[in-house]
């Protein structure tokens, strides 16, 4: 029971990430019906820059003499990286993708890879092919309950993405904004009739995206703290399939997809030889696909409207 215990924690860890990041991409493909597929590389860009906000900070600190907790630096850190992030997802959709609005959702897909591998080596160009360390704001503290080994950064990873999720949940149900994006999403030809702006909605809801994408960065530095300029990829495209497993425009299917994925990988291992890690986690995704080709919380409705 505490090995099981054990990797349930490391599986709601590991599951956080996907989830954060199938978020952004589900917003958007349900209000736009277009795959961001920039936004691995932009969970990567928000990682690099919650490690510029964080060093900011403790040099800031140390020059002043000031003592700040660990906790107000990290809180900082996100809070600012997610600001900074947001903005590069408005301008990602108002260079790359608005001016594609119209066009075959083909070019719009290219679009977004031309400008992942652009952030990606500009990143290179900038800051060199040296991985960087993300800098140690809390110190590690490893409670035993029970047999069960939990650190306090898995417990504020977990945590911090719940409450980033719950609070994405109460905007979009409970704001004047929110319910914009919902009807965006059920119609984007008749709504901006109504008087709502596509050009509003639409960078509204890359930042939000990019925000959740850059508090992810920040939290998985925190795990493994080495960064590197493609660690969005693979990532980026596991959290898409999460996107697309949960139904387009279903915030609690893209969350359920992104952890039912990180249970996944981390419970075949146990079992079966890890190289068989993806072809399991990928056939089991298929087999649901065939059965529920809109995912878990999906509608067929409108889903021609842009293809």
């Amino acid at each position: 029971m505490a090995f099981f215990l054990q990797n349930v924690i490391n599986a709601l860890q590991w599951g956080s990430f996907y989830a954060l990041i199938a978020l952004g991409y589900s917003m958007v493909y349900s209000i736009l019906m277009l795959f961001n597929f920039t936004h691995g590389d932009i969970f990567m860009t928000g990682a690099y820059i919650g490690l510029g906000v964080a060093t900011a900070l403790l040099a800031l600190a140390a020059a002043m003499s000031w003592s700040i907790p660990g906790w107000l630096l990290l809180l900082l850190t996100i809070v600012i990286a997610m600001l900074l992030t947001s903005v590069l997802g408005m301008l990602v959709e108002r260079i790359g993708y608005r001016p594609l609005r119209d066009a075959p959702r083909a070019s719009a897909a290219i679009t977004g890879l031309m400008i992942g591998i652009i952030l990606e080596y500009a990143n290179l160009a900038i800051l060199g092919t040296r991985r960087l360390n993300f800098p140690t704001l809390i110190q590690t503290t490893t409670y035993d309950v029970g047999g069960v080994f939990i650190t306090n950064k898995k417990i504020l990873i977990v945590g911090v993405a719940f409450v980033l999720m719950i609070a994405l949940h109460l905007f979009i149900q409970k704001t004047r904004w929110g319910m914009a994006m919902r009807a965006m999403s059920f119609d984007y030809q008749v709504v901006p009739l109504m008087g709502v702006s596509l050009n509003l909605i639409a960078p509204m809801t890359f930042a939000i995206g990019s925000a959740l994408a850059a508090a992810g960065g920040i939290l998985y530095s925190m795990a493994y703290p080495v960064l590197d300029p493609f660690m969005g990829i693979l990532l980026g495209w596991k959290s898409f399939v999460a996107a697309i497993l949960g139904g387009r425009g279903s915030i609690l299917g893209a969350a359920l997809a992104g952890f039912l994925l990180g249970f996944i990988e981390i419970f075949t291992p146990i079992v079966f030889p890890s190289t068989f890690r993806d072809l399991i986690a990928y056939s089991i995704i298929l087999l649901i696909l065939t059965f529920r080709p809109y995912g878990f919380f999906g509608q067929a409705h409108s889903t021609q409207l842009r293809l």
